[in-house]
């Protein structure tokens, strides 16, 4: 409001010293003005439409220079609040103005002084367009550096709960393979264990029991060493992760599990001597081993279980079981064993399947690359 007190001291100083009666009509473009004035932010093209006549009027009735110094404002506005058509069309009209301007004025003045004329004209269009129209490209810089920075942000957490989300399904499954196999051990022998009358029969049952549920504390030591952090010297060192020269004692276990069940377990292994897996294919076809030996021990008819493993690059492991009803009792069983396996594949780029064939449930999984060869 001080600003337009000002500049309509300024414009009635301008008339009176100028040798000419302002008069009444001058205030009507001035108002008019002020109407666009209030319009510059959210009134944008109207307030241009509005200003552009009433600068017209104000000249030919003497002009003011508040109406003057309120276009300008106008202009600016326009093309920084406007749309880009609109800045677009300022800048052109500008232009075009001061050309026709200044040759319209040195046609009819015939005189050097009439370049003056395209001076004032660039300084009450052209100066105040161009400003906006520096001032509106660094907003929208800023605005786009403001949004990029919103979208880093943004895709920074969306990696980060994708990782968390990875992380949690490798937990799962390794907690999964490594503690499955040893629980529906324990869960099988110690419903035999309620049912028999036998006290001989029930002791090894429980010697079972045993040592599985040590054997599965043990895992759970491992992974639990692998998920806590590096402390001090007194800091558990974690056991190395099990390899496909463990698979020998992993049959051995399924036989004193299998037992009561009516189950034969077989390992044949093709692979050559000399050539041993990269380490996350040689533990991924370990836990797929222990999976597939716990489903067996779940769920599979009397007869025999095979494990074959051959190959290095690609490994190949096959695992079949019988399929049938069996007496005594089975563990219950989630499908989350074969989910885990089939992801552990997926990582490596692998390929796995699991169903019937005939009267035998086949697990295959052919994992790629990694081999180290031995020299």
């Amino acid at each position: 409001m001080a600003a337009g007190v000002l500049s309509v001291a300024l414009g009635l100083y301008n008339n009176v010293h100028g040798g000419r009666e302002s008069g009444a009509l001058l205030l009507i473009p001035l108002a008019a003005m002020g109407v666009a004035e209030l319009l510059r932010r959210i009134g944008q093209p109207w307030a241009l439409v509005i200003a552009v006549p009433a600068l017209a009027a104000d000249v030919l009735l003497g002009s003011l220079l508040a109406t003057v110094v309120m276009f300008t404002d106008v202009v600016y506005a326009s093309v920084l609040y406007g749309s880009r058509r609109l800045g677009r069309f300022v800048m052109i009209g500008s232009w075009l103005l001061i050309i026709g301007a200044t040759i319209g004025t040195l046609a009819a003045f015939r005189r050097p002084e009439a370049l003056l004329v395209g001076a004032v004209v660039g300084a009450v269009t052209l100066t105040p367009a161009w400003t906006g129209q520096i001032l509106r490209a660094h907003r929208e810089r800023a605005d786009a550096e403001r949004l990029r920075a919103e979208q880093t942000t943004l895709l920074a957490e969306m990696d980060r709960r994708e990782a968390v989300t990875a992380e949690r399904a490798r937990m799962a499954r390794e907690l999964h393979d490594m503690v499955a196999n040893h629980l529906s051990a324990i869960a099988i022998h110690s419903s035999a264990a309620l049912s028999l009358n036998d006290p001989a029969a029930s002791k090894d049952a429980l010697g079972v029991i045993r040592e599985n549920s040590v054997q599965g504390l043990s895992e759970m030591r491992r992974l639990i060493g692998l998920l806590r952090e590096a402390g001090g010297d007194d800091a558990a060192a974690p056991s190395a992760a099990p390899t496909l020269q463990g698979l020998p004692a992993l049959i051995e276990q399924a036989r004193t599990n299998g037992t009561a069940s009516g189950l034969h377990f077989t390992l044949t292994d093709e692979r050559a001597a000399d050539a041993s897996p990269a380490a996350p294919v040689e533990l991924a076809a370990y836990r797929i081993v222990q999976e597939s030996l716990t489903n067996a021990l779940k769920h599979a008819g009397p007869g025999e279980v095979a494990v074959d493993v051959a190959g290095t690059d690609p490994l190949t492991v096959t695992v079949t079981s019988p399929l049938g009803e069996r007496d005594g009792p089975r563990a219950p069983g989630s499908g989350a064993g074969l989910i885990g396996m089939e992801e552990r594949c997926a990582l490596l780029g692998g390929t796995f399947s699991a169903g019937p064939e005939g009267d035998r449930w086949i697990v295959r999984a052919e994992l790629p690359g990694g081999a180290e060869q031995g020299s």
